[in-house]
Protein backbone atom coordinates (compact mmCIF):
# COMPACT_ATOMS: atom_id res chain seq x y z
CA UNK A 1 0.00 0.00 0.00
CA UNK A 2 2.96 2.34 -0.68
CA UNK A 3 0.69 4.28 -3.03
CA UNK A 4 -1.82 4.96 -0.26
CA UNK A 5 0.91 5.89 2.21
CA UNK A 6 2.32 8.43 -0.23
CA UNK A 7 -0.95 10.38 -0.28
CA UNK A 8 -1.52 10.01 3.47
CA UNK A 9 1.85 11.67 4.08
CA UNK A 10 0.86 14.54 1.80
CA UNK A 11 -1.95 15.47 4.21
CA UNK A 12 -0.39 14.12 7.39
CA UNK A 13 -1.37 17.13 9.54
CA UNK A 14 -5.08 16.54 8.97
CA UNK A 15 -4.65 12.81 9.55
CA UNK A 16 -2.60 13.37 12.70
CA UNK A 17 -5.16 15.81 14.14
CA UNK A 18 -7.99 13.36 13.36
CA UNK A 19 -6.16 10.48 15.03
CA UNK A 20 -5.43 12.57 18.15
CA UNK A 21 -9.12 13.43 18.42
CA UNK A 22 -10.06 9.78 17.82
CA UNK A 23 -7.75 8.75 20.64
CA UNK A 24 -9.41 11.28 22.94
CA UNK A 25 -12.87 9.95 21.97
CA UNK A 26 -11.77 6.40 22.71
CA UNK A 27 -10.38 7.45 26.09
CA UNK A 28 -13.73 9.04 26.95
CA UNK A 29 -15.64 5.92 25.91
CA UNK A 30 -13.39 3.75 28.07
CA UNK A 31 -13.87 5.92 31.15
CA UNK A 32 -17.67 5.78 31.19
CA UNK A 33 -18.20 2.09 32.18
CA UNK A 34 -15.82 2.49 35.14
CA UNK A 35 -17.67 5.60 36.31
CA UNK A 36 -20.99 3.72 35.97
CA UNK A 37 -19.56 0.89 38.10
CA UNK A 38 -18.53 3.37 40.80
CA UNK A 39 -21.97 5.04 40.74
CA UNK A 40 -23.67 1.65 41.21
CA UNK A 41 -21.32 0.29 43.89
CA UNK A 42 -20.51 3.49 45.80
CA UNK A 43 -23.37 5.89 45.07
CA UNK A 44 -26.36 3.57 44.83
CA UNK A 45 -24.94 0.87 47.10
CA UNK A 46 -24.05 3.45 49.77
CA UNK A 47 -27.14 5.68 49.28
CA UNK A 48 -24.80 8.62 48.53
CA UNK A 49 -26.88 10.98 46.36
CA UNK A 50 -24.15 13.62 46.27
CA UNK A 51 -21.66 11.11 44.86
CA UNK A 52 -24.20 10.08 42.20
CA UNK A 53 -24.74 13.74 41.18
CA UNK A 54 -21.00 14.47 41.08
CA UNK A 55 -20.18 11.40 39.01
CA UNK A 56 -23.21 12.04 36.78
CA UNK A 57 -21.92 15.58 36.14
CA UNK A 58 -18.49 14.16 35.30
CA UNK A 59 -20.13 11.76 32.81
CA UNK A 60 -22.01 14.63 31.17
CA UNK A 61 -18.80 16.68 30.89
CA UNK A 62 -16.92 13.73 29.37
CA UNK A 63 -19.79 13.12 26.90
CA UNK A 64 -19.87 16.81 25.90
CA UNK A 65 -16.10 16.86 25.38
CA UNK A 66 -16.32 13.69 23.33
CA UNK A 67 -19.09 15.17 21.16
CA UNK A 68 -17.05 18.33 20.52
CA UNK A 69 -14.01 16.23 19.61
CA UNK A 70 -16.12 14.02 17.29
CA UNK A 71 -17.58 17.04 15.47
CA UNK A 72 -14.15 18.58 14.93
CA UNK A 73 -12.73 15.25 13.85
CA UNK A 74 -15.55 14.72 11.32
CA UNK A 75 -14.71 18.03 9.64
CA UNK A 76 -10.97 17.28 9.56
CA UNK A 77 -11.37 13.68 8.42
CA UNK A 78 -13.78 14.64 5.62
CA UNK A 79 -11.31 17.26 4.37
CA UNK A 80 -8.44 14.76 4.52
CA UNK A 81 -10.36 12.05 2.64
CA UNK A 82 -11.68 14.39 -0.06
CA UNK A 83 -8.28 16.00 -0.61
CA UNK A 84 -6.61 12.60 -0.84
CA UNK A 85 -9.21 11.31 -3.32
CA UNK A 86 -8.98 14.49 -5.41
CA UNK A 87 -5.18 14.40 -5.51
CA UNK A 88 -5.09 10.68 -6.35
CA UNK A 89 -7.65 11.05 -9.14
CA UNK A 90 -5.81 14.05 -10.61
CA UNK A 91 -2.41 12.30 -10.52
CA UNK A 92 -3.92 9.18 -12.11
CA UNK A 93 -5.48 11.29 -14.86
CA UNK A 94 -2.14 13.03 -15.47
CA UNK A 95 -0.44 9.64 -15.66
CA UNK A 96 -2.97 8.45 -18.26
CA UNK A 97 -2.44 11.69 -20.21
CA UNK A 98 1.31 11.12 -20.44
CA UNK A 99 1.22 7.44 -21.41
CA UNK A 100 2.06 6.58 -24.99
CA UNK A 101 -0.43 4.86 -27.28
CA UNK A 102 1.47 1.62 -26.83
CA UNK A 103 0.87 1.80 -23.06
CA UNK A 104 -2.77 2.81 -23.43
CA UNK A 105 -3.38 -0.09 -25.80
CA UNK A 106 -2.82 -2.43 -22.83
CA UNK A 107 -5.88 -1.09 -20.99
CA UNK A 108 -9.52 -1.16 -21.99
CA UNK A 109 -11.06 2.32 -22.02
CA UNK A 110 -13.89 1.24 -19.72
CA UNK A 111 -11.34 -0.15 -17.27
CA UNK A 112 -9.44 3.14 -17.17
CA UNK A 113 -12.67 5.05 -16.52
CA UNK A 114 -13.55 2.61 -13.73
CA UNK A 115 -10.11 3.03 -12.16
CA UNK A 116 -10.44 6.81 -12.26
CA UNK A 117 -13.89 6.74 -10.66
CA UNK A 118 -14.96 3.65 -8.73
CA UNK A 119 -11.49 2.47 -7.69
CA UNK A 120 -10.44 5.91 -6.46
CA UNK A 121 -13.75 6.10 -4.55
CA UNK A 122 -12.95 2.80 -2.81
CA UNK A 123 -9.58 4.19 -1.68
CA UNK A 124 -11.31 7.40 -0.57
CA UNK A 125 -13.84 5.35 1.44
CA UNK A 126 -10.96 3.63 3.22
CA UNK A 127 -9.59 7.06 4.11
CA UNK A 128 -12.94 8.25 5.47
CA UNK A 129 -13.21 5.11 7.59
CA UNK A 130 -9.60 5.35 8.73
CA UNK A 131 -10.11 8.86 10.08
CA UNK A 132 -13.49 8.10 11.66
CA UNK A 133 -13.78 4.60 13.10
CA UNK A 134 -10.91 2.46 11.82
CA UNK A 135 -8.42 3.86 14.32
CA UNK A 136 -11.02 4.08 17.08
CA UNK A 137 -12.04 0.42 16.86
CA UNK A 138 -8.58 -1.06 17.68
CA UNK A 139 -8.14 1.52 20.48
CA UNK A 140 -11.50 0.56 21.99
CA UNK A 141 -10.68 -3.11 21.57
CA UNK A 142 -7.33 -2.95 23.35
CA UNK A 143 -8.50 -0.39 25.89
CA UNK A 144 -11.60 -2.42 26.80
CA UNK A 145 -9.47 -5.53 27.38
CA UNK A 146 -7.08 -3.58 29.61
CA UNK A 147 -9.90 -1.94 31.61
CA UNK A 148 -11.72 -5.27 31.95
CA UNK A 149 -8.55 -6.90 33.27
CA UNK A 150 -8.19 -4.09 35.80
CA UNK A 151 -11.74 -4.74 37.01
CA UNK A 152 -11.52 -8.52 37.37
CA UNK A 153 -8.65 -10.66 36.17
CA UNK A 154 -10.55 -13.96 36.54
CA UNK A 155 -13.48 -12.82 34.35
CA UNK A 156 -10.97 -11.49 31.83
CA UNK A 157 -9.98 -15.07 31.05
CA UNK A 158 -13.23 -15.28 29.07
CA UNK A 159 -11.83 -12.61 26.73
CA UNK A 160 -8.76 -14.75 26.03
CA UNK A 161 -11.09 -17.46 24.75
CA UNK A 162 -13.26 -15.10 22.67
CA UNK A 163 -10.60 -12.92 21.02
CA UNK A 164 -8.58 -15.67 19.23
CA UNK A 165 -11.77 -17.02 17.64
CA UNK A 166 -12.71 -13.58 16.35
CA UNK A 167 -9.16 -12.98 15.05
CA UNK A 168 -9.44 -16.28 13.16
CA UNK A 169 -12.68 -15.07 11.55
CA UNK A 170 -11.00 -11.82 10.52
CA UNK A 171 -8.09 -13.73 8.95
CA UNK A 172 -10.48 -15.97 6.99
CA UNK A 173 -12.41 -12.88 5.86
CA UNK A 174 -9.22 -11.29 4.56
CA UNK A 175 -8.07 -14.41 2.71
CA UNK A 176 -11.44 -15.06 1.08
CA UNK A 177 -12.53 -11.48 0.49
CA UNK A 178 -9.62 -10.02 -1.47
CA UNK A 179 -9.80 -12.23 -4.61
CA UNK A 180 -13.59 -11.94 -4.60
CA UNK A 181 -13.60 -8.15 -4.51
CA UNK A 182 -10.98 -8.07 -7.27
CA UNK A 183 -13.34 -10.15 -9.43
CA UNK A 184 -16.21 -7.78 -8.59
CA UNK A 185 -14.18 -4.81 -9.87
CA UNK A 186 -13.25 -6.69 -13.05
CA UNK A 187 -16.91 -7.58 -13.64
CA UNK A 188 -17.79 -3.91 -13.21
CA UNK A 189 -15.21 -3.13 -15.92
CA UNK A 190 -17.05 -5.48 -18.28
CA UNK A 191 -20.41 -3.90 -17.45
CA UNK A 192 -19.01 -0.41 -18.10
CA UNK A 193 -17.51 -1.57 -21.39
CA UNK A 194 -20.88 -2.83 -22.68
CA UNK A 195 -22.62 0.39 -21.65
CA UNK A 196 -19.90 2.54 -23.18
CA UNK A 197 -20.04 0.66 -26.49
CA UNK A 198 -23.80 1.07 -26.63
CA UNK A 199 -23.67 4.82 -25.96
CA UNK A 200 -20.89 5.24 -28.54
CA UNK A 201 -22.77 3.29 -31.22
CA UNK A 202 -26.33 4.18 -30.26
CA UNK A 203 -27.14 5.43 -33.78
CA UNK A 204 -26.01 2.15 -35.31
CA UNK A 205 -28.12 0.21 -32.81
CA UNK A 206 -31.20 2.28 -33.61
CA UNK A 207 -30.55 2.16 -37.36
CA UNK A 208 -30.42 -1.65 -37.29
CA UNK A 209 -33.24 -1.87 -34.74
CA UNK A 210 -30.97 -4.13 -32.73
CA UNK A 211 -32.33 -3.34 -29.28
CA UNK A 212 -32.88 -6.97 -28.32
CA UNK A 213 -29.25 -7.90 -28.97
CA UNK A 214 -27.91 -4.93 -26.97
CA UNK A 215 -30.29 -5.65 -24.10
CA UNK A 216 -29.12 -9.27 -24.18
CA UNK A 217 -25.46 -8.16 -24.05
CA UNK A 218 -26.13 -5.81 -21.15
CA UNK A 219 -28.25 -8.40 -19.36
CA UNK A 220 -25.47 -10.95 -19.66
CA UNK A 221 -22.81 -8.54 -18.33
CA UNK A 222 -25.18 -7.32 -15.62
CA UNK A 223 -26.02 -10.88 -14.58
CA UNK A 224 -22.31 -11.78 -14.46
CA UNK A 225 -21.58 -8.78 -12.24
CA UNK A 226 -24.54 -9.67 -10.00
CA UNK A 227 -23.46 -13.33 -9.84
CA UNK A 228 -19.93 -12.46 -8.75
CA UNK A 229 -21.21 -9.89 -6.23
CA UNK A 230 -23.69 -12.37 -4.79
CA UNK A 231 -21.01 -15.04 -4.56
CA UNK A 232 -18.85 -12.56 -2.69
CA UNK A 233 -21.66 -11.57 -0.33
CA UNK A 234 -22.71 -15.18 0.33
CA UNK A 235 -19.20 -16.21 1.26
CA UNK A 236 -18.80 -13.18 3.52
CA UNK A 237 -22.31 -13.39 5.03
CA UNK A 238 -21.31 -15.80 7.81
CA UNK A 239 -18.60 -13.50 9.11
CA UNK A 240 -20.47 -10.80 11.09
CA UNK A 241 -23.07 -13.21 12.57
CA UNK A 242 -20.18 -15.43 13.67
CA UNK A 243 -18.51 -12.49 15.42
CA UNK A 244 -21.83 -11.56 17.10
CA UNK A 245 -22.39 -15.12 18.24
CA UNK A 246 -18.87 -15.50 19.64
CA UNK A 247 -18.92 -12.23 21.58
CA UNK A 248 -22.48 -12.73 22.88
CA UNK A 249 -21.48 -16.18 24.10
CA UNK A 250 -18.72 -14.39 25.98
CA UNK A 251 -21.28 -11.99 27.49
CA UNK A 252 -23.41 -14.98 28.61
CA UNK A 253 -20.33 -16.54 30.19
CA UNK A 254 -19.58 -13.26 32.02
CA UNK A 255 -23.14 -13.12 33.39
CA UNK A 256 -22.98 -16.76 34.45
CA UNK A 257 -19.60 -16.72 36.21
CA UNK A 258 -20.10 -13.14 37.44
CA UNK A 259 -23.44 -14.07 39.00
CA UNK A 260 -21.76 -16.95 40.83
CA UNK A 261 -19.11 -14.60 42.23
CA UNK A 262 -21.73 -12.01 43.26
CA UNK A 263 -23.65 -14.69 45.15
CA UNK A 264 -20.42 -15.60 46.94
CA UNK A 265 -19.75 -11.95 47.75
CA UNK A 266 -16.42 -11.86 45.90
CA UNK A 267 -17.67 -9.51 43.13
CA UNK A 268 -19.83 -6.38 43.13
CA UNK A 269 -22.78 -5.79 40.82
CA UNK A 270 -21.27 -2.58 39.42
CA UNK A 271 -18.18 -4.47 38.30
CA UNK A 272 -20.37 -6.93 36.35
CA UNK A 273 -22.25 -4.05 34.71
CA UNK A 274 -18.95 -2.34 33.81
CA UNK A 275 -17.51 -5.63 32.56
CA UNK A 276 -20.55 -6.22 30.33
CA UNK A 277 -20.19 -2.65 29.02
CA UNK A 278 -16.58 -3.38 28.16
CA UNK A 279 -17.66 -6.60 26.49
CA UNK A 280 -20.18 -4.56 24.48
CA UNK A 281 -17.42 -2.14 23.48
CA UNK A 282 -15.30 -5.12 22.47
CA UNK A 283 -18.21 -6.43 20.39
CA UNK A 284 -18.63 -3.02 18.77
CA UNK A 285 -14.91 -2.69 18.09
CA UNK A 286 -14.67 -6.20 16.64
CA UNK A 287 -17.60 -5.52 14.31
CA UNK A 288 -15.90 -2.29 13.27
CA UNK A 289 -12.64 -4.17 12.75
CA UNK A 290 -14.51 -6.61 10.50
CA UNK A 291 -15.76 -3.64 8.47
CA UNK A 292 -12.21 -2.32 8.48
CA UNK A 293 -10.93 -5.46 6.83
CA UNK A 294 -13.87 -5.63 4.45
CA UNK A 295 -13.26 -2.04 3.34
CA UNK A 296 -9.52 -2.60 3.36
CA UNK A 297 -9.89 -5.63 1.09
CA UNK A 298 -11.98 -3.60 -1.38
CA UNK A 299 -9.56 -0.67 -1.22
CA UNK A 300 -6.55 -2.99 -1.60
CA UNK A 301 -8.03 -4.50 -4.77
CA UNK A 302 -8.76 -1.02 -6.12
CA UNK A 303 -5.38 0.37 -5.07
CA UNK A 304 -3.59 -2.44 -6.91
CA UNK A 305 -5.58 -1.66 -10.07
CA UNK A 306 -4.65 2.02 -9.71
CA UNK A 307 -1.03 1.07 -9.03
CA UNK A 308 -0.98 -0.91 -12.30
CA UNK A 309 -1.52 2.35 -14.18
CA UNK A 310 1.07 4.24 -12.11
CA UNK A 311 3.52 1.39 -12.64
CA UNK A 312 3.29 1.71 -16.42
CA UNK A 313 6.59 2.92 -17.79
CA UNK A 314 6.31 4.96 -20.95
CA UNK A 315 7.16 2.60 -23.78
CA UNK A 316 8.92 5.43 -25.58
CA UNK A 317 12.44 6.47 -24.70
CA UNK A 318 13.15 10.18 -24.70
CA UNK A 319 16.48 11.84 -25.26
CA UNK A 320 18.09 13.22 -22.09
CA UNK A 321 19.02 16.42 -23.89
CA UNK A 322 16.48 16.65 -26.71
CA UNK A 323 17.27 19.03 -29.51
CA UNK A 324 14.72 21.76 -30.22
CA UNK A 325 12.44 20.95 -33.12
CA UNK A 326 13.03 23.62 -35.73
CA UNK A 327 10.48 22.08 -38.08
CA UNK A 328 10.36 23.47 -41.59
CA UNK A 329 8.47 20.63 -43.17
CA UNK A 330 10.96 18.09 -44.54
CA UNK A 331 10.03 14.48 -43.72
CA UNK A 332 12.17 11.40 -44.37
CA UNK A 333 11.47 7.70 -43.82
CA UNK A 334 14.64 5.62 -43.94
CA UNK A 335 14.09 1.82 -44.11
CA UNK A 336 11.29 1.98 -41.53
CA UNK A 337 9.61 -1.18 -40.25
CA UNK A 338 6.95 -1.31 -37.57
CA UNK A 339 4.79 -3.84 -35.72
CA UNK A 340 2.29 -3.38 -32.92
CA UNK A 341 2.98 -5.04 -29.58
CA UNK A 342 1.35 -8.44 -29.42
CA UNK A 343 0.86 -8.53 -33.21
CA UNK A 344 2.52 -11.96 -33.36
CA UNK A 345 5.70 -10.36 -34.66
CA UNK A 346 4.19 -9.71 -38.09
CA UNK A 347 5.32 -6.24 -39.26
CA UNK A 348 2.62 -3.82 -40.34
CA UNK A 349 5.13 -1.70 -42.26
CA UNK A 350 8.16 -3.13 -44.03
CA UNK A 351 11.22 -1.25 -45.23
CA UNK A 352 9.45 2.08 -45.92
CA UNK A 353 11.71 4.73 -47.48
CA UNK A 354 10.61 8.06 -48.98
CA UNK A 355 11.06 11.79 -48.43
CA UNK A 356 8.71 14.76 -48.47
CA UNK A 357 10.13 18.22 -49.15
CA UNK A 358 8.90 21.47 -47.54
CA UNK A 359 5.78 22.80 -49.26
CA UNK A 360 5.17 19.51 -51.03
CA UNK A 361 1.87 17.62 -51.00
CA UNK A 362 2.33 13.87 -50.73
CA UNK A 363 -0.65 11.54 -50.90
CA UNK A 364 -0.80 7.98 -49.57
CA UNK A 365 -3.26 5.51 -51.01
CA UNK A 366 -3.76 1.79 -50.74
CA UNK A 367 -6.24 -0.90 -49.87
CA UNK A 368 -7.74 -1.25 -46.39
CA UNK A 369 -5.16 -2.63 -43.99
CA UNK A 370 -2.17 -1.64 -46.10
CA UNK A 371 -0.70 0.45 -43.25
CA UNK A 372 -1.57 4.00 -44.32
CA UNK A 373 -2.70 5.28 -40.92
CA UNK A 374 0.09 3.43 -39.15
CA UNK A 375 2.68 5.13 -41.36
CA UNK A 376 1.53 8.68 -40.61
CA UNK A 377 1.26 7.90 -36.87
CA UNK A 378 5.04 7.58 -36.83
CA UNK A 379 5.60 11.21 -37.90
CA UNK A 380 4.29 12.90 -34.71
CA UNK A 381 5.75 9.96 -32.80
CA UNK A 382 2.54 8.37 -31.61
CA UNK A 383 4.52 5.15 -32.00
CA UNK A 384 8.23 4.48 -32.51
CA UNK A 385 9.59 2.60 -35.49
CA UNK A 386 10.92 -0.87 -34.73
CA UNK A 387 13.66 -0.50 -37.35
CA UNK A 388 14.97 2.39 -39.41
CA UNK A 389 14.33 6.04 -38.61
CA UNK A 390 11.77 8.77 -39.17
CA UNK A 391 13.43 12.18 -39.60
CA UNK A 392 12.04 15.69 -39.66
CA UNK A 393 14.42 18.23 -41.20
CA UNK A 394 17.24 15.72 -40.98
CA UNK A 395 16.75 14.98 -37.27
CA UNK A 396 15.44 11.68 -35.90
CA UNK A 397 12.11 12.34 -34.18
CA UNK A 398 13.36 10.29 -31.21
CA UNK A 399 16.03 12.95 -30.61
CA UNK A 400 13.57 15.86 -30.70
CA UNK A 401 11.58 17.51 -27.93
CA UNK A 402 8.24 15.75 -28.28
CA UNK A 403 6.05 18.75 -27.36
CA UNK A 404 7.92 20.97 -29.80
CA UNK A 405 7.63 18.40 -32.56
CA UNK A 406 3.89 17.90 -32.10
CA UNK A 407 3.39 21.61 -31.66
CA UNK A 408 4.45 22.13 -35.27
CA UNK A 409 2.32 19.31 -36.67
CA UNK A 410 -1.44 19.49 -37.20
CA UNK A 411 -3.10 16.08 -37.32
CA UNK A 412 -6.68 15.42 -38.48
CA UNK A 413 -7.54 11.81 -37.60
CA UNK A 414 -9.78 9.41 -39.46
CA UNK A 415 -12.47 9.58 -36.80
CA UNK A 416 -13.61 13.15 -36.32
CA UNK A 417 -13.58 14.15 -32.66
CA UNK A 418 -15.39 17.31 -31.55
CA UNK A 419 -15.90 18.30 -27.94
CA UNK A 420 -18.94 19.55 -26.09
CA UNK A 421 -18.98 23.35 -26.27
CA UNK A 422 -19.30 26.06 -28.89
CA UNK A 423 -17.89 25.88 -32.41
CA UNK A 424 -15.36 28.61 -31.68
CA UNK A 425 -14.18 26.77 -28.53
CA UNK A 426 -13.59 23.66 -30.64
CA UNK A 427 -11.68 25.61 -33.29
CA UNK A 428 -9.50 27.30 -30.69
CA UNK A 429 -8.29 23.90 -29.54
CA UNK A 430 -5.72 24.41 -32.28
CA UNK A 431 -4.70 27.81 -30.90
CA UNK A 432 -6.20 29.11 -27.68
CA UNK A 433 -5.23 32.73 -28.35
CA UNK A 434 -6.55 32.78 -31.93
CA UNK A 435 -8.30 36.01 -32.93
CA UNK A 436 -11.69 36.03 -34.60
CA UNK A 437 -10.04 36.88 -37.92
CA UNK A 438 -7.80 33.81 -37.63
CA UNK A 439 -10.79 31.64 -36.78
CA UNK A 440 -12.76 32.87 -39.79
CA UNK A 441 -9.73 32.50 -42.10
CA UNK A 442 -9.14 28.88 -41.01
CA UNK A 443 -12.83 28.03 -41.30
CA UNK A 444 -13.00 29.61 -44.76
CA UNK A 445 -9.99 27.61 -45.93
CA UNK A 446 -11.69 24.42 -44.69
CA UNK A 447 -14.92 25.44 -46.44
CA UNK A 448 -16.68 25.60 -43.06
CA UNK A 449 -17.37 29.32 -42.71
CA UNK A 450 -20.44 29.31 -44.96
CA UNK A 451 -22.42 26.73 -43.00
CA UNK A 452 -21.26 28.10 -39.63
CA UNK A 453 -22.39 31.59 -40.61
CA UNK A 454 -25.81 30.21 -41.54
CA UNK A 455 -26.46 29.15 -37.93
CA UNK A 456 -28.43 31.68 -35.85
CA UNK A 457 -25.65 31.85 -33.25
CA UNK A 458 -22.78 31.51 -35.74
CA UNK A 459 -19.51 30.51 -34.11
CA UNK A 460 -21.19 30.57 -30.68
CA UNK A 461 -23.42 27.63 -31.69
CA UNK A 462 -23.17 24.93 -29.05
CA UNK A 463 -22.29 21.41 -30.13
CA UNK A 464 -23.65 18.31 -28.50
CA UNK A 465 -21.35 15.49 -27.41
CA UNK A 466 -19.18 14.55 -30.38
CA UNK A 467 -20.88 17.19 -32.54
CA UNK A 468 -24.13 15.22 -32.83
CA UNK A 469 -26.00 18.23 -34.24
CA UNK A 470 -23.72 18.42 -37.31
CA UNK A 471 -23.48 16.26 -40.40
CA UNK A 472 -20.43 14.08 -41.02
CA UNK A 473 -19.06 16.44 -43.67
CA UNK A 474 -19.54 19.50 -41.44
CA UNK A 475 -17.69 17.83 -38.59
CA UNK A 476 -14.80 16.92 -40.88
CA UNK A 477 -14.51 20.48 -42.17
CA UNK A 478 -14.45 21.86 -38.62
CA UNK A 479 -11.73 19.34 -37.72
CA UNK A 480 -9.64 20.55 -40.67
CA UNK A 481 -10.23 24.19 -39.65
CA UNK A 482 -9.11 23.35 -36.11
CA UNK A 483 -5.87 21.98 -37.55
CA UNK A 484 -5.30 24.95 -39.87
CA UNK A 485 -5.76 27.52 -37.12
CA UNK A 486 -2.65 26.04 -35.51
CA UNK A 487 -0.54 27.44 -38.40
CA UNK A 488 1.44 24.21 -38.70
CA UNK A 489 4.49 23.51 -40.83
CA UNK A 490 3.22 19.96 -41.44
CA UNK A 491 -0.42 19.05 -42.00
CA UNK A 492 -1.48 15.40 -41.84
CA UNK A 493 -4.95 14.50 -43.12
CA UNK A 494 -5.89 10.90 -42.39
CA UNK A 495 -8.79 10.18 -44.75
CA UNK A 496 -10.66 13.08 -43.13
CA UNK A 497 -12.64 14.17 -46.19
CA UNK A 498 -14.51 10.92 -46.78
CA UNK A 499 -17.84 12.57 -45.88
CA UNK A 500 -17.16 15.68 -47.98
CA UNK A 501 -18.37 15.85 -51.58
CA UNK A 502 -15.79 15.91 -54.37
CA UNK A 503 -16.35 19.56 -55.29
CA UNK A 504 -15.94 20.78 -51.71
CA UNK A 505 -12.87 18.56 -51.27
CA UNK A 506 -11.30 20.16 -54.34
CA UNK A 507 -12.00 23.62 -52.89
CA UNK A 508 -10.36 22.58 -49.62
CA UNK A 509 -7.21 21.39 -51.41
CA UNK A 510 -7.10 24.62 -53.40
CA UNK A 511 -7.51 26.70 -50.23
CA UNK A 512 -4.70 24.84 -48.49
CA UNK A 513 -2.23 25.98 -51.14
CA UNK A 514 -3.42 29.57 -50.75
CA UNK A 515 -3.71 29.49 -46.97
CA UNK A 516 -0.19 28.13 -46.41
CA UNK A 517 2.13 28.49 -49.36
CA UNK A 518 4.94 26.40 -47.80
CA UNK A 519 2.72 23.96 -45.92
CA UNK A 520 3.89 20.35 -46.16
CA UNK A 521 0.82 18.16 -46.55
CA UNK A 522 0.48 14.42 -46.07
CA UNK A 523 -2.89 13.22 -47.33
CA UNK A 524 -4.18 9.72 -46.67
CA UNK A 525 -7.23 8.83 -48.74
CA UNK A 526 -9.30 5.97 -50.07
CA UNK A 527 -10.78 8.02 -52.89
CA UNK A 528 -8.45 8.29 -55.86
CA UNK A 529 -9.88 11.72 -56.78
CA UNK A 530 -8.49 12.97 -53.44
CA UNK A 531 -4.89 12.18 -54.42
CA UNK A 532 -4.71 12.75 -58.18
CA UNK A 533 -3.51 16.36 -57.85
CA UNK A 534 -0.78 15.61 -55.27
CA UNK A 535 2.85 16.36 -56.09
CA UNK A 536 3.64 12.73 -55.41
CA UNK A 537 1.57 9.68 -54.60
CA UNK A 538 2.78 6.77 -52.45
CA UNK A 539 0.98 3.49 -53.14
CA UNK A 540 1.03 1.06 -50.23
CA UNK A 541 0.34 -2.64 -50.60
CA UNK A 542 0.46 -5.03 -47.63
CA UNK A 543 2.68 -2.69 -45.62
CA UNK A 544 5.19 -2.08 -48.40
CA UNK A 545 5.63 0.70 -50.94
CA UNK A 546 4.45 -0.60 -54.29
CA UNK A 547 5.09 2.60 -56.28
CA UNK A 548 5.86 6.31 -55.89
CA UNK A 549 5.15 8.95 -58.52
CA UNK A 550 2.68 11.43 -59.95
CA UNK A 551 -0.75 10.37 -61.12
CA UNK A 552 0.29 10.14 -64.77
CA UNK A 553 3.46 8.21 -63.92
CA UNK A 554 1.59 5.71 -61.81
CA UNK A 555 -1.11 5.23 -64.44
CA UNK A 556 1.55 4.04 -66.84
CA UNK A 557 3.83 2.12 -64.51
CA UNK A 558 2.02 0.88 -61.38
CA UNK A 559 -0.40 -2.01 -61.60
CA UNK A 560 -1.70 -1.58 -58.04
CA UNK A 561 -2.55 2.08 -58.67
CA UNK A 562 -4.16 1.23 -61.98
CA UNK A 563 -6.35 -1.38 -60.27
CA UNK A 564 -7.49 1.19 -57.69
CA UNK A 565 -8.20 3.75 -60.42
CA UNK A 566 -10.16 1.33 -62.59
CA UNK A 567 -12.18 0.05 -59.63
CA UNK A 568 -13.27 3.60 -58.75
CA UNK A 569 -13.33 5.50 -62.05
CA UNK A 570 -13.67 2.87 -64.73
CA UNK A 571 -11.39 1.49 -67.43
CA UNK A 572 -12.49 3.94 -70.08
CA UNK A 573 -11.14 6.93 -68.10
CA UNK A 574 -7.34 7.12 -68.41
Amino acid sequence: MWLYGKYVMRYWKLFAASIVLLTFESFCDLLLPTIIANIIDTGIGGNDLGYIIRMGSVMLAITAAEAAAASTRNVLSSNAALKLGTALRLDLYRKVQHLSFENLDRFDNASLVNRLTNDVTQVQNLTIGLTRIFVKAPLLFLGSIIMAMRLNLRLSSILFAVVPVVVLFIYINLRIGYPLYLKVQQALDGLNAVMREYLTGVRVVKAFNNYAFEISRFEKANAEQARISMTSMRRMAFFIPSVFLTVNMGVVAVLWFGGVQVSKGTLQVGEIVAFINYMTLILFSLIMISFIFSTFVRAKASAERIAEVFAETDAMEYAHNPAPADVRGMIEFDSVSFSYSGYCGEPVLKNISFSCMPGETVAIIGSTGSGKSTLINLIPRFYDACAGSVRVDGMDVRDMEISELRGKIAFVPQKTILFTGTIIENLRWGKQAATMDEVVAAASAAQAHSFVASFPEGYETRLGQGGVNLSGGQKQRLAIARALIKSPEILILDDCTSSVDVATEAEIRKSLKQYFGKLTSIIVAQRITSVMDADRIIVLDKGEIACIGTHSELMHGCQVYQDIFHSQIGKEEI
